[in-house]
């Protein structure tokens, strides 16, 4: 298969810099370096401990009545990436991140999804206090798309000791978002010294460099066991495009002569030089620079011990979000066609240009508690406070209906939301009541959330009466509204909410018997504005019915508040095509030219406006689920684990934002409401809202298998196999409301692309190998990923597109050149695949040619070096 890539030179790049480094760092010294993924084969089992999923007791993986995932932080270091959420999209099978997946801010916080749900549709906690989310709502993603969820690349990777990942509905034990399962982030409790690493890396293409480093330092707090951890992350990449080339001849003015009635069309010049990968940069990572910092604190005192932990974290992210050609006069004599674009003023941008999309993001969250015992309760009280605070600017671009005075550089608007969370939590064993313990467990919770969006710029999003002079296309007309790109936040776009939640739950569980354990949990929650009250439960068992064999099984409920993101988000997007050749030149019902790129706004509309109830718009209710699942585990030797976990999860009022409504042919009369909404858009309008629309069902089975083995002098080796399957299909779609059709009868509430989305946008199949090998200093970890095939649909069946399955290999090898320093090489993807390459889409701004939704990117093969040094 032939690929075309920018034309990037390999340059002396973070990479090789780093080669250098780790050829100076073999002189320095510290202790050694664990090596990486390596269970203790000398021991009799490949269990850890886990505290996610039963409370008050310590538990193993293989004895945990629910399927659950440990990963360490040396895992998370031999995997090679830099950003948490792609660390565990390598990791866990169920787990799956989009490599591009749509425009607007969701380029920045990825949409992910953990068993086909939502990213917000699984709880994530730190230190098992509640992560907060994201301002920035994934409202351009395709797969998870309306979603709001937690951003993980702000917490430092350096600070992480493990992370529980648990596979199964827990809205009764942990609240609201629970329904995929927990994820659950334990900071590192070191009391004594630390480790400084850089990473540097880059694509087999030369682009797209990476440098990361990472320093976590600990010390003691006192006399008692008390410490202090801290730790911070820095991570700079370089934007990478996989666009074709455009059709750069066409944007320039070629010299057309006649001679003796022969026609002669020179190229301008300027062909010859032209980047014809320009048009194409917005395909691809974007420029992103993190800085990601943590503490986490113990202090015993007195009777009780005082804790704290926390992150604060920026990021500064660039990305072209659209390009637009030259506005040309025609050429006579000149047949092919060249698109012609009105707002690209030529006093401004006489050759194009590409429009950039700027976020700077400050992140932080910290939580205070303290634990002790009180007549046999072990109780813990804590409160958590969180806010994350978003600026989105546009750089590089223009408001051409205020003419060639338009500003270039504009704020688009300000998000921001905070969280404040305070829970009790007791728990106590109680003998003689049962004919084993029984562990009682219950805590109150009490949440306030508030969401804020504020208005940009008046240039961002204001129409002028510029009208485009004589002696240049279009003359006499004006600009298409709005921003090229984007637009920015109007005032009646702008707005606030906050709401309080109170919840109670009590959690039971006991061994019934040496070998039958069960447990039953209940939680009640109850929320202000229109949300209202819900009651969620679980029931869990475990029966071991032989040594080292034992079935589970769950059945539960559960429940999903609407973010207040989508209950109060409003924006515009602005959105474009070429008018089609004659005699088909229309766009959106009226004539156009030729050639010409038109644009049109896609308006998100707060539900609770006038104008989103007069298309059918109702307030936002709780997305309810119900939860089964059964498995069995088996320790059938030492060292070797097998488990193997199916599901059912029926979700019911699933929260998604509508089709693309076009209101370019409405029905005024039917409703006033909109007339003033259309007369602000002269050249027509899409819109969507936020909806409980769809209820979903999605069936799975997890598969993991591990095994350690020890080689004596060669080493040990330890191999696993994870394999993961899930299915959603749409139970139930919401009926079109009248209202809507009346506006327009071609209208439909939820169609066919976003059905496909939610059900085959993401692989249905994902299957990860993985050895780890190690010997005294060196240790090679090598794992390859079959990722599923998946359908990126278009607006018809003609225009879906399949993706066949495709199998990616990683390694790190890693060398403890002296007791205290360590050096590692390796690539991710290192075959370098591509998903299959689709046909050209456009060819006068280049073409997604490999699509959108591929899970391990678009970038192909990344090589990398690391430096550990220890201390």
């Amino acid at each position: 298969m032939t690929r075309v890539f920018p034309k990037t030179a390999l340059k002396r790049s973070a990479f090789a810099g780093l080669l250098l480094a780790c050829a100076s760092g073999a002189a320095l010294a510290a202790e050694p370096i664990p090596s990486v993924d390596a269970p203790d084969v000398s021991t009799d089992s490949v269990d850890g401990v886990v505290v996610t999923g039963v409370r008050g007791v310590r538990r193993t993986v293989a004895d945990s009545p629910a399927p659950i995932d440990v990963i360490s932080s040396e895992q998370l270091t031999a995997t090679g990436k830099t950003g948490l959420k792609e660390v565990l999209n390598t990791l866990i099978p169920s787990f799956n991140l989009p490599g591009v997946n749509g425009g607007g801010t969701s380029w920045t916080v990825r949409a992910i999804t953990l068993r086909g749900l939502n990213g917000d549709q699984a709880l994530f906690l730190v230190n098992g206090k509640r992560r907060h989310t994201t301002s920035l709502i994934n409202n351009l993603a395709r797969v998870g798309r309306g979603g709001v969820p937690v951003d993980l690349d702000l917490i430092p990777a350096s600070a992480i000791e493990r992370i529980e990942v648990l596979r199964d509905g827990a809205s009764a034990q942990y609240g609201s978002d629970a329904i995929a399962g927990v994820v659950n982030i334990i900071l590192k409790k070191d009391t004594r010294g630390g480790a400084f690493s850089y990473t540097g890396g880059q694509n087999y293409l030369g682009d797209g460099d990476t440098r990361a480093a990472s320093l976590n330092w600990g010390r003691a707090l006192g006399e008692d066991g008390g410490f202090l951890q801290l730790a911070i992350n820095w991570k700079n990449n370089e934007a990478a495009s996989r666009a074709a080339p455009s059709r750069a001849q066409y944007l320039y003015q070629p010299t057309v002569t006649a001679v003796g009635g022969v026609t002669t069309v020179t190229p301008d010049p300027r062909d010859a030089t032209a980047d014809r990968y320009f048009w194409g940069a917005s395909y691809g990572p974007g420029e992103e620079d993190i800085i990601a910092t943590a503490y986490n604190a113990e202090l015993p005192w007195r009777d009780l011990t005082l804790y704290s932990s926390g992150t604060v974290s920026h990021r500064s992210s660039k990305k072209v979000t659209g390009s637009f050609l030259p506005n040309l006069a025609p050429v006579t004599g000149v047949t092919a066609g060249r698109p012609l674009n009105r707002n690209s003023l030529p006093e401004v941008y006489p050759d194009g240009f590409n429009a950039l999309r700027r976020i700077f993001e400050l992140d932080w969250q910290t939580s205070l508690g303290a634990r002790g015992e009180k007549a046999g309760w072990a109780w813990d009280a804590s409160t958590t406070f969180a806010q994350d605070h978003a600026q989105l600017d546009g750089q590089n671009t223009l408001n051409a209906t205020l003419g060639p005075d338009s500003p270039t550089y504009f704020h688009l608007s300000t998000h921001q939301f905070q969280q404040w969370t305070n829970n009790l939590d007791a728990t106590r064993s109680f003998e003689g009541v049962l004919h084993r313990p029984l562990q009682v467990s219950w805590g109150l919770e009490h949440r306030y959330e508030r969401f804020l969006i504020e208005a940009g710029d008046e240039a961002s999003y204001i129409v002028g009466d510029y009208v485009i002079p004589a002696g240049q296309p279009f003359a006499g007309l004006r600009p298409n509204p709005g921003l090229s790109s984007y637009a920015g936040t109007a005032p009646e776009d702008a707005g606030s909410a906050t709401r309080h939640s109170y919840a109670a739950y009590l959690d039971v569980g006991t061994d019934l018997t040496e070998n039958w354990y069960v447990g039953a949990a209940v939680r009640h929650e109850r929320y202000t504005g229109d949300v209202g009250d819900t009651t969620s439960g679980k029931l869990t068992t475990r029966w071991e019915f032989l040594p080292g064999y034992a079935l589970r099984a769950t059945v539960s409920n559960g429940f999903r508040a609407p973010s207040l993101g989508q209950t109060v988000f409003a924006t515009s997007t602005i959105s474009g095509s070429l008018c089609p050749a004659a005699p088909n030149n229309t766009f959106r019902g009226a004539p156009c030219t030729p050639g010409e790129y038109l644009t049109f706004p896609t308006k998100v509309l707060r539900t609770d406006t006038a104008e989103a109830t007069a298309l059918g718009a109702s307030p936002l209710k709780p997305e309810t689920s119900t939860n089964y699942s059964f498995g069995i585990t088996a320790e059938p030797l030492p060292r070797l684990r097998l488990t193997l976990d199916a599901y059912q999860i029926d979700i019911d009022d699933r929260i998604v934002d509508t089709s693309n409504l076009d209101l370019s042919v409405t029905q005024l009369s039917s409703q006033p409401a909109l007339v003033g909404l259309l007369a602000r858009f002269p050249q027509g309008l899409t819109a969507t809202y936020y909806t409980n629309a769809v209820s979903t069902r999605t069936t799975g089975i997890d598969f993991v298998a591990e095994y350690g083995f020890d080689l004596g002098a060669a080493g040990r080796l330890n191999l696993n196999a994870a394999y993961a399957f899930n299915k959603t299909k749409v139970r139930d779609v919401a009926q079109t409301p009248a209202i809507l059709k009346a506006v327009n009868p071609n209208l439909v509430l939820f169609d066919r692309q976003k059905i496909s989305d939610l059900t085959v946008g993401t692989p249905r199949e994902k299957v990860v190998l993985g050895a780890v090998w190690s010997r005294q200093t060196v240790s090679a970890s090598l794992r390859t990923t079959r990722y599923g095939e998946y359908t990126e649909a278009g607006t018809s069946v003609s225009l879906d597109r399949t993706y066949s399955p495709k199998w990616v290999v990683d390694l790190d090898i890693a060398w403890d050149v002296r007791p205290n320093t360590n050096i590692a090489i390796g690539a991710n993807n290192l075959l370098d695949q591509y998903p299959d390459k689709i046909g050209i889409v456009n060819a006068d701004q280049g073409t997604l040619q490999y699509g959108l939704f591929s899970p391990f990117g678009i970038t192909g093969g990344y090589y990398y070096a690391r430096l550990t040094q220890r201390f």
